[in-house]
């Protein structure tokens, strides 16, 4: 029972990914981590498709072996979540609901900044 609901997780995340390839604004590789992950606990031949992926798998392998982040998704995030910041400042959400947005996005980019390099 456990195997299915980790195998329906993967292929809902790879669903996920996917979307990611054709909507610029998704994220793909975080996706492909979890699915990856999950498919770890339920199917290694589909984990190891990801992993052997020619674009995606070097981040995924980077990511689960030396909790490595590139340059571009470092630069990308941080930019994409102080936009969303901005964005709720500049339509006039609550102060309160603005702080503790930035204080999350804030807390997640200093996290990307200190992973290293791939």
């Amino acid at each position: 029972m456990r195997r299915k609901l980790w195998l329906m997780i993967g292929w809902m995340f790879t669903a996920f990914g996917v979307i990611g390839v054709a909507l610029p604004v998704v994220p793909t590789v975080p996706f492909l981590l979890v699915a990856a992950w999950a498919f770890a606990r339920s199917s290694p031949a589909l984990q190891q498709r990801i992993l052997d992926h020619p674009i995606y798998g070097p981040s995924v392998r980077a990511w689960q072996e030396r909790g490595a982040v590139g340059r571009v998704a470092k630069v990308w995030a941080i930019t994409a979540m102080s936009g969303g910041v901005l964005l709720s400042w500049s339509i006039g959400m609550p102060h309160w609901i603005v702080a503790v947005q930035g204080s999350i996005c804030l807390a997640v980019g200093t996290f990307l900044v200190t992973r290293p390099l791939p």
